[in-house]
């Protein structure tokens, strides 16, 4: 897959997960835009395909729709810093900047779900008091954990009992 190819894949998927296909999107400017924007970052350079895939590869590994839409969240962020170190006097830099930044819009309320996994994993567990709070919603945490496999599990058996293979 060329990276032109790669490039206009994944701003595909992630403007199907956000939700902002609409026809006022006009993906063959992106493409031309993006086409430039190569161009600028010389990006036809043998050592682009080196090592695979950055993001594409990443959302192999989510499977479900709000899973994904955090991670694209992400993505869009990290493409939108990119796209800040150039030169916003071309054209092109600001139309895919802009389309970028609408979408992160649309995304946002996952930015915050990324946020919370990030402060999530940074809390002190070693903290006698963050270890008492913790331990004082246990009980709480696998009744949701429960809740969520054994839903899972109701949706498989209602799928194989409806399928009359």
């Amino acid at each position: 897959m060329t990276f032109q190819t790669y490039s206009l894949f994944v701003l595909s998927i992630i403007m199907i997960y956000s939700g902002r296909v609409e026809n006022r999107l006009n993906l063959l400017q992106l493409q031309d835009d993006i086409d430039k924007l190569k161009a600028d970052f010389n990006s036809s350079r043998s050592d682009v395909g080196d090592g695979g895939p950055i993001f594409t590869g990443r959302l192999s590994n989510w499977t479900e729709r709000n899973e994904k839409r955090i991670i694209l969240s992400q993505i869009v962020s990290m493409y939108l810093k990119i796209l800040n170190n150039t030169d916003q006097s071309k054209a092109h830099v600001r139309n895919i900047s802009e389309e970028l930044y609408t979408l992160k819009q649309s995304l946002s309320d996952d930015s915050k779900k990324m946020e919370y996994l990030k402060n999530l994993t940074e809390l002190q567990v070693n903290d006698l008091k963050i270890q008492r709070k913790a331990v004082n919603e246990l009980f709480s945490v696998l009744q949701k954990l429960g809740d969520t496999t054994s839903s899972s599990k109701r949706k498989r058996r209602l799928v194989q009992r409806q399928c009359k293979c």
